[in-house]
């Protein structure tokens, strides 16, 4: 009876210790931002489904609700913005556009405190962003998985102003 119960212990710890694989998290890449070119002739002639500072709905708020951003941003950085809604495997994005005079006075981390503080504002509508200038530079993105856990997975990419990539902080 003793050896068979030191048989059964055996085997329960044996089946225990090898049935136990560690499980590890997979996360999904998060997407690259859209390489869509920035459509400026969108901001006097918005089309389809397409949303602008200057898109006013009489009935309800308008999604996404930039306009407050806008008016808080500092220096008044934002000047204008193009939100596309999610089609086909698109995600939802918006395009930003900001003064690029005061974007070259800002430092590396006064630049990316404004893009996160703004893609944080867009991933609430489920938006990704791109910052680009009026002459279409590229100038900063923030992408997320929206259907991941934890939840809106993002990530910020910055273009190098100077060889440090530091602005005038460096």
């Amino acid at each position: 009876m003793r050896l068979s119960a030191l048989l059964f212990g055996i085997y329960l710890t044996t089946v225990s210790v090898v049935s136990i694989q560690p499980l590890l998290a997979v996360t999904p890449p998060i997407p690259v931002a859209s390489d869509a070119p920035l459509e400026l002739d969108l901001l006097t002639n918005p089309k389809g489904s397409v949303i602008t500072a200057n898109t006013i709905n009489q009935g309800n708020i308008t999604v996404p609700s930039l306009w407050w951003a806008q008016e808080n941003s500092e220096n008044k950085l934002l000047d204008n913005w193009i939100a596309y809604p999610a089609i086909n495997n698109q995600p939802a994005r918006v395009d930003l556009i900001v003064n690029q005079q005061l974007w070259s006075l800002l430092d590396y981390l006064e630049r990316y405190n404004f893009v996160n503080h703004l893609g944080s504002v867009a991933r609430n509508y489920g938006y990704n962003i791109r910052v680009f200038n009026y002459q279409k530079d590229r100038l900063a993105t923030y992408t997320c998985i929206f259907n991941a856990y934890p939840p809106a997975l993002c990530r910020i990419e910055m273009t190098s102003q100077n060889q440090f990539g530091l602005g005038r902080s460096f």
